[in-house]
C-alpha cells in the first residue's frame, strides 16, 4: 500500500554489492517510492551529480569511493538531504563518524527492512516538513504570532492585542508568571512593528551583576574600570532602529533605573566612563513576574520609571487560565521536541497521558510543559507513549493514582493545590529549591515567592 505523500519521493540505494541494493530497492518501492540503485561510492557520486534523491541509502564499506565519501558529496550539493548508512556490526566506528559528519542514521546488517523503512519515512517527513515551512515562511509576511500557540478566548485576545499593539512606538510592559513565554509576546510585538527588519535584542536583568547589566546595557569606554580593555558599545547602542527587551524589569538595581529613566525621557544615553551622550532609537519592551505595583508602593522600583514602562500593560496568561490549549501545545512541542531529537521512536502522546496532563497544576507554566515533553522523547523507548511512561519522569511528576493531602470534602482551591505540590516537590527534593526550580521549570525566586505566601523577595 502506498503511504501518503510517499508517491513522489526520490530513493539512491548505494552498495557494492548490487544484488543487495536491490532487495533494499525493492522493498522500499513496495512502499511507493522511486528507486535508483548505484553499484559502488562513484557510481553513487555520478547520480548525485546529474539528480539529487530525496533520501540517500548507502552501505559504508566499498571499495575504493566508501559510503562517507558519497555523504560527503551529497551534503556538498544538498546540506540538508538526509542520509541512512547501513554497516557491518564491526565497523561502528566508521557509523559514528558518519553521524558526526551529518548522516541522518544508521543501520546495522543484516538489514531488518521494516526497520529501515521506518528510518526512511522518517527522514522523508522531515525533509518535506522543511521545505514546506521553507515555502510558507517565503509566501507569508512574519508577524511572529507562528512562536505563540492556543486558540482559547485567552490567547485570541492576547493575539488581537499584540496586533493592535505592535505598530505603536509606546513602551510596553508585560506581566506574567515564570515559563507563560514573555518573552515570545516581546519577540511578536516586534514583528508586528515597522522595526521588524531592524534588531531586536533581549537581555535578562537578573542574570548578570549590578555594575556588569550597566556596562552591558549602557556600553563603557575604555579604562572605565578594571579590565576594561576595550571599548564597548552595549546593548541599547546595538539595538538602536530596533527593540530592547528587558526580561526581569522588576529586579533592577534601583541606581540602573535611575539611569534607565535618563534614557527613556530623553533618548539619549552615557557610555560608563563616558562624558559624551549618544542619541538613540529604541523601542522598550519590558517584562517581570513580580507584582511592581507593590514594588512601587515599597520603594524597590521608581514610580517615575514604572509609569514610564507601563504605557501599555500586557498579560502573558498562565497555563491554568486557558487549559484547553494543552492538547495544542503538547502537539506543537511533541513535533519540537521530534525534529530536535529524530532517532527518538516517540512518535505521538496517546490520549490518556494528554489527560493526565491536563491535571497537572503547572506552576512553569507552558515552560514547564515543554520540558516535560522533551524529557518524554528523549526518555522514551516506544512509538506510543501512555499515562504510564509519566512514571519515569522523575520525582517531581504526580502519579495521578496518588492523593493530594488536602481533604477532598473541602473541595480544594487551585492555589491550594499549586501550594502542596510545590511542597510535595520540594520533599522529594530534599528541600533543594534550585533542583525542584529545575524540576518544575520555574525561576527559584518563584518557589521563594509561593513560599512566602505570594509575597516578592525582598518586599
Amino acid at each position: 500500500m502506498t503511504r501518503a505523500g510517499a508517491t513522489a519521493a526520490t530513493v539512491l540505494v548505494v552498495d557494492d554489492h548490487v544484488e543487495m541494493a536491490k532487495v533494499v530497492a525493492e522493498h522500499l518501492e513496495g512502499v511507493g517510492w522511486r528507486c535508483q540503485v548505484a553499484d559502488g561510492g562513484a557510481a553513487a557520486v555520478a547520480a548525485l551529480r546529474a539528480t539529487m534523491p530525496d533520501l540517500i541509502i548507502t552501505d559504508l564499506r566499498m571499495t575504493g569511493v566508501d559510503g562517507l565519501d558519497v555523504l560527503d558529496a551529497a551534503r556538498a550539493i544538498d546540506p540538508e538531504v538526509p542520509v541512512i548508512v547501513m554497516t557491518a556490526f564491526g565497523a561502528l566506528d566508521t557509523a559514528i563518524e558518519a553521524m558526526r559528519r551529518g548522516a541522518w542514521h544508521y543501520l546495522t546488517k543484516p538489514l531488518r527492512l521494516d526497520e529501515l523503512r521506518l528510518h526512511a519515512e522518517r527522514a522523508l517527513t522531515t525533509r518535506r516538513l522543511g521545505r514546506e515551512n521553507r515555502t510558507l515562511r517565503a509566501a507569508v509576511p512574519p508577524t511572529g504570532l507562528d512562536a505563540l500557540v492556543g486558540r482559547s478566548p485567552a490567547m485570541v485576545a492576547l493575539y488581537a492585542l499584540i496586533q493592535r499593539v505592535g505598530p505603536s512606538p509606546s513602551p510596553v510592559m508585560i506581566r506574567g508568571e515564570s515559563g507563560t513565554g514573555k518573552e515570545l509576546v516581546a519577540r511578536a510585538l516586534h514583528q508586528a512593528s515597522p522595526r521588524r527588519q531592524a534588531p531586536f535584542v533581549a537581555v535578562n536583568c537578573t542574570a548578570l551583576p549590578e555594575n556588569l547589566l550597566e556596562s552591558e546595557l549602557f556600553g563603557h569606554v575604555r579604562g572605565a574600570f578594571t579590565g576594561a580593555t576595550a571599548a564597548r558599545a552595549g546593548l541599547f547602542v546595538e539595538a538602536d532602529g530596533g527593540t530592547l527587551f528587558l526580561d526581569e524589569i522588576g529586579d533592577m538595581a534601583p541606581a540602573l533605573q535611575a539611569k534607565l529613566l535618563r534614557v527613556v525621557q530623553l533618548g539619549e544615553l552615557r557610555a560608563v566612563g563616558s562624558d559624551d551622550s549618544r542619541r538613540i532609537d529604541v523601542r522598550l519592551i519590558a517584562a517581570t513576574h513580580h507584582d511592581l505595583e507593590d514594588r512601587v508602593r515599597t520603594g524597590a522600583f521608581r514610580h517615575d520609571l514604572y509609569y514610564r514602562l507601563s504605557v501599555v500593560p500586557i498579560t502573558a496568561p498562565p497555563l491554568r487560565e486557558h487549559p484547553e490549549d494543552l492538547p495544542l501545545l503538547v502537539e506543537h512541542f511533541l513535533r519540537q521536541s521530534r525534529a530536535r531529537n529524530p532517532h527518538s521512536p516517540v512518535e505521538r502522546l496517546a490520549p490518556s497521558l494528554v489527560t493526565a496532563l491536563a491535571r497537572h497544576p503547572w506552576l512553569g507554566n507552558v515552560r514547564e510543559l515543554e520540558n516535560l515533553i522533551e524529557r518524554l522523547v528523549v526518555i522514551g523507548n516506544e512509538p506510543t507513549l501512555d499515562a504510564s511512561h509519566l512514571g519515569g519522569m522523575g520525582p517531581a511528576w504526580i502519579s495521578p493514582a496518588e492523593p493530594f493531602r488536602v481533604a477532598r470534602d473541602q473541595m480544594p482551591t487551585l492555589r491550594q493545590l499549586e501550594d502542596e505540590y510545590l511542597e510535595w516537590v520540594l520533599a522529594r527534593c530534599d528541600g533543594n529549591k534550585t533542583r525542584a526550580a529545575e524540576i518544575l521549570g520555574v525561576d527559584v525566586s518563584t518557589i521563594h515567592r509561593r513560599r512566602r505566601g505570594g509575597r516578592d523577595p525582598g518586599a
